[in-house]
């Protein structure tokens, strides 16, 4: 039995250790330190560890919210991160495979360039190395190694991308696309210049009309609501509001009814009293302006304009600037930065309003607002009622001051309570098998709602919808019949060798471009102009309008800076994408080639240290 006791001790041992050496395994501070091969480069659990944090504390700087690895998974943010490193990793791989790398002094450049290295005269300072790489959890050694790859990586991807251009007939095509201009004439038809007849249209009339464009009046997607409301002014008069309360917002919003006398001022300030003293007397004899002094000084009027101030926001300055008349200049007076000239160029009358002039609106405020803590001390009471099984409509039997409604609602609803954003998202996610709860609009009011049911789109019945069938009818009329006129303009216009008929206004615009906005005009007028040949005549016609248009001239781009700089910046982007697609196609080989191995245990460490 000894002998056997010791052997079931010696295997339970032996379990343990497996069971730790598993554990340092795959933990952050186990024993394995590498958590994806890619060729000869590897990516440490340290490296992935930091890559992660440092992603997650930008994040969190970024949102001003605490981000769980949870989210950043979700968000897919591990994965990128993972990805970056292996990309980095497959360069790594790459230089060593064409004996690429750089030296010590390249080195050095390039990290006392640094501006956290950097002391306060500019130069390196080795504290500040020492300090900036201690606070980041890096040594000197693994911060200078880690520098010298991303400054080889950064020399191998210039080499790769360096001096690609795109073919300049591409930019310049481009340029020519955004910069062409047309110039056309065009003459402009409107409402006025139809006459028709007033013959009302019969009922079969509207009802093929109908039936023709049916799709014209058929009613959206709507959900039938019941809903209950109760609002803050239902009880106001059911609030008491004493008269202690009422002095008290008085007083409070004291600066709201009381506004002293406020004067319109400029102030120019000065090194120095006799400075001062000098300009004032200059201005006295005429031997200068208030404006030519702002000048001398470099300044413009809006740099020294203090708006509308009181008597006592200019502290000692105060009582002499409003003594004086209106573009009148005070001074010199004192101010919290100097001798200074102040010009007084408005008045602004003081407003009293007494303690019983603003009792209405006092009143209707704060009983607004007990109102509404009403409101919050009966929600409870109410959304109980709710769970336990009442109806809206013994609500609205039992609650005083709570309203039945019922309404159609659709996304395009804005009536009434769903002007409220909170009603209508509300009414947008509840489903039929939802329970009324009560919910709060933004001014305090509490509601809740049942879907009754929900409505397929359909044809609004004729007889609901004539009025908008009759006006559609006589619109559709007016646009056959500024049809017919501008075709038959066009076909006068063509018999007289492109010459528009001379009882017509005719409109000029000159080398226009493609977004060129033209009110009252087809919004598609600029693209079917871009389309047409010089001399050629069209109709264009929508609910805009409708114009007979002919094309005088076609343009090339303008020789203008901003045209120049439009084409440099589209050379520059053309570039800067080809640049890109051919390092990526780079990229994708050398990762191909470099075979990454991730091991998943070592992710799962380095995310459960997160927890």
């Amino acid at each position: 039995m000894k002998n056997l006791s010791k052997t079931f001790v010696w295997i339970l041992m032996g379990l343990l250790f497996v069971g730790l050496a598993g554990f340092g395994a795959i933990n952050v501070s186990g024993t394995t330190r590498t958590l994806a091969t890619v060729g000869e480069a590897k990516v440490s659990v340290d490296d992935y560890a930091r890559a992660l944090q440092q992603e997650q504390r930008a994040i969190q700087a970024q949102s001003g919210q605490s981000i769980p690895l949870s989210q950043l998974i979700s968000m897919g943010v591990d994965r990128g991160v993972l990805s970056g490193l292996v990309a980095s990793a497959a360069l790594d791989n790459e230089l060593q495979t064409l004996g690429l790398s750089v030296g010590d002094e390249v080195l050095l450049q390039e990290i006392t360039q640094i501006g956290a290295f950097q002391g306060s005269d500019g130069s390196f300072s080795r504290d500040n190395y020492s300090f900036a790489l201690d606070n980041a959890g890096l040594s000197e050694t693994e911060f200078e190694e880690d520098m010298r790859a991303e400054t080889a990586r950064t020399l191998l991807q210039g080499a790769i991308v360096g001096g690609t251009r795109m073919p300049a007939v591409l930019g310049e095509t481009l340029t020519d696309y955004i910069g062409a201009r047309r110039s056309f004439s065009y003459v402009q038809l409107t409402e006025a210049d139809v006459v028709l007849t007033t013959v009302e249209p019969t009922e079969a009339e509207l009802k093929a009309f109908y039936e023709s464009n049916i799709e014209d009046f058929t009613l959206p997607r709507t959900k039938v609501i019941t809903y209950v409301a109760l609002r803050p002014d239902a009880l106001v008069d059911e609030v008491e509001v004493d008269e202690t309360a009422l002095r008290a917002l008085y007083e409070e919003r004291d600066a709201e009814f009381n506004v002293p006398e406020r004067r319109l001022v400029e102030r120019l300030v000065f090194a120095d009293q006799d400075a001062a003293e000098t300009a004032k007397a200059q201005l006295d004899i005429g031997g200068t302006t208030f404006e030519s002094l702002v000048e001398d000084r470099g300044l413009s009027l809006s740099d020294i304009d203090m708006g509308d101030v009181a008597e006592s926001d200019l502290g000692d300055a105060g009582e002499g600037v409003f003594a004086v008349e209106i573009g009148d200049v005070a001074g010199p007076l004192p101010s919290d930065l100097g001798p200074a000239l102040y010009r007084v160029n408005g008045m602004l009358e003081a407003k009293y309003t007494s303690f019983e002039d603003a009792l209405p609106v006092l009143r209707e405020e704060l009983a607004l607002d007990r109102a509404r803590r009403v409101i919050e001390t009966r929600s409870e009471g109410i959304d109980d009622a709710l769970a336990g099984g009442a109806t809206l409509e013994e609500l609205a039997e039992e609650e005083t001051g709570l309203v039945l409604g019922q309404i159609d609602w659709t996304t395009d609803t804005t009536d009434d309570i769903a002007a409220y954003d909170t009603f209508r998202n509300a009414a947008e996610a509840v489903t039929l098998e939802d329970f009324p709860e009560v919910g709060f609009l933004e001014d305090g009011s509490l509601f809740a709602l049942r879907l009754n049911e929900v409505l397929a789109p359909r044809p609004q019945p004729f007889d609901a919808a004539r009025p908008a069938v009759a006006e559609a009818f006589k619109q559709d009329r007016i646009a056959q019949a500024l049809r017919t006129q501008a075709e038959e303009i066009m076909a006068a216009t063509e018999a007289a060798d492109g010459q528009f008929p001379e009882e017509r206004e005719v409109i000029e615009q000159t080398g226009l471009t493609r977004t060129a906005y033209l009110d009252q005009t087809p919004v598609d007028l600029m693209n079917q102009v871009f389309e047409m040949e010089a001399g050629e005549l069209r109709v264009v016609s929508d609910a805009e309008g409708t114009v007979v248009v002919r094309l005088d001239d076609t343009l090339p781009p303008d020789d203008s800076e901003d045209m120049q700089f439009l084409s440099q910046a589209l050379s520059e982007q053309l570039d800067q994408s080809l640049s890109n697609e051919i390092f990526q196609i780079y990229m994708q080989a050398v990762q191909t080639r470099a075979q990454p191995q991730v091991n998943q245990q070592a992710v799962n460490s380095v995310h459960a240290s997160f927890q």
